[in-house]
């Protein structure tokens, strides 16, 4: 096999498991903040024993979803080197966004989710339970505003230099 093909095969696999993994952690965050929520209002020891346990979860999943994605954003870099070039100042601002604004805000909270049942008052613990599940929806919307933007490239054209045939600027 090539290597362009062991490259497509490898994408592949790193995509398959980022495009399960990440969507169960936004639609999980949202039934944490329902239970503890509910935990919350009705001081049901049930919704506290269902968060609890489903945390656990989250916490892999979240894990595995952070692992695919890194690896996916340096095969963007190594499997489309030329694309990565021309497009990077545009695409790359949306999945550094992505990284800067919506992923430290769900991994700032995350110890507090997974750690701070015990160290933290329920309230609290609500809070950072939100704060994970809103970085989880605003980590969605940059990186399908990334994915759009790779699917219609609008605002942004590529014009040749005179005299450097081969190269591209803005």
């Amino acid at each position: 096999m090539s290597v362009e093909i062991l490259s497509r095969i490898q994408f592949a696999l790193t995509v398959s498991f980022h495009f399960l993994y990440p969507p169960m952690t936004i639609g999980l965050g949202m039934l944490l903040v329902i239970m503890e929520g509910l935990y919350l209002k009705t001081k049901n020891p049930l919704f506290h024993q269902l968060a609890h346990f489903w945390t656990k979860i989250f916490g892999l999943i979240f894990a595995i979803g952070v692992a695919t994605g890194i690896v996916m954003e340096f095969e963007f870099g190594t499997n489309w080197a030329a694309y990565s070039r021309f497009v990077g100042d545009i695409f790359g601002s949306a999945l550094a966004a992505e990284g800067i604004f919506a992923f430290f805000l769900e991994s700032g909270f995350l110890a507090l989710l997974l750690f701070g049942w015990d160290k933290v008052g329920p309230k609290t613990h609500f809070f950072a339970t939100c704060m994970v599940c809103l970085g989880s929806h605003f980590s969605a919307i940059w990186i399908l505003i990334a994915n759009s933007w790779m699917q219609t490239p609008a605002g942004f054209h590529l014009e040749r230099i005179t005299g450097a045939p081969h190269t591209f600027a803005q």
